[in-house]
């Protein structure tokens, strides 16, 4: 795991879409996991900016796999992930929608939408690069804790508190919805390189917890650190509770170039 500290949420963006475009430059083709909310947006304006602007790699051949999916919201809701991950990039950056794919919340097919879903990631060869943010409580997608450490795509009941965590996207918190079709822990540990976002005092605790504590079902996104790439990009005021930040500032600092992330 490289833990790379950083300034501000608006690097954090930067390095990320670095990271993005790295893979996108490398394979044409390349299959990106996206997250939802707020963590990933600096990323993604910057990656939209540079589309527009003409410096940065076609996305044509592209396919997007999103993390999870709400259960219960009417078709085409603003506030669903695939209307949103469309509204926030993929429009913009050039990606057809029917490359772009979600687990699928219909009513009549939510016994076997994990699975299915889980079969869809598989044709299409795994994830290249996973997106991927952190809850106050340590979650990572919606896997709350608790959950396998081994779990596959699958319905989960969101908590209260990240219920309310999401209100701010909806009119109120009695508008969210209680149920989610998320990638499990497994699943997301075949992606080939994991990109951890986290930014601001809210996500210090978890971070720490994540990346210097044990691996436990009680902090899901420790489940990372079974992984042989992960980077995790942090802001001065996520990385506020890491024991070893000044280490990582200088390995960092002191990486060759032709390295990368």
């Amino acid at each position: 795991m490289e833990v790379v500290p950083l300034t501000d949420a608006d690097e954090v963006g930067r390095i990320a879409a670095d990271v993005v475009e790295t893979v996108v430059r490398r394979r044409a083709d390349a299959v990106l996991g996206l997250a939802t909310g707020s963590t990933p947006l600096p990323t993604y304006r910057e990656l939209v900016r540079r589309h527009r602007a003409s410096v940065g790699p076609s996305y044509a051949r592209v396919r997007c796999f999103n993390l999870d999916e709400y259960v219960g919201l009417p078709a085409g809701h603003p506030q669903s992930y695939r209307a949103t991950i469309a509204r926030e990039l993929t429009d913009d950056l050039g990606i057809a929608p029917d490359r772009v794919h979600g687990p699928d919340p219909a009513p009549d097919g939510l016994a076997d939408a994990g699975a299915r879903y889980e079969a869809a990631l598989e044709s299409a060869g795994g994830v290249d690069v996973q997106l991927l943010g952190i809850g106050s409580d340590g979650h990572l997608a919606f896997n709350e804790p608790g959950s396998s450490l081994g779990s596959l795509t699958r319905i989960k009941t969101l908590t209260e508190q990240t219920r309310r965590d999401n209100a701010r996207f909806f009119g109120s918190l009695d508008d969210v919805p209680r149920h989610v079709l998320t990638q499990g822990l497994g699943t997301i540990l075949r992606a080939r390189h994991l990109l951890l976002i986290a930014t601001g005092a809210g996500k210090a605790e978890a971070l720490a917890a994540a990346v210097e504590g044990p691996v436990s079902a009680s902090c899901p996104a420790s489940v990372l650190q079974h992984h042989p790439h992960v980077t995790v990009l942090v802001d001065e005021a996520a990385a506020g509770r890491l024991e070893r930040r000044d280490h990582y500032r200088e390995v960092y600092d002191a990486k060759p170039a032709w390295q990368g992330l």
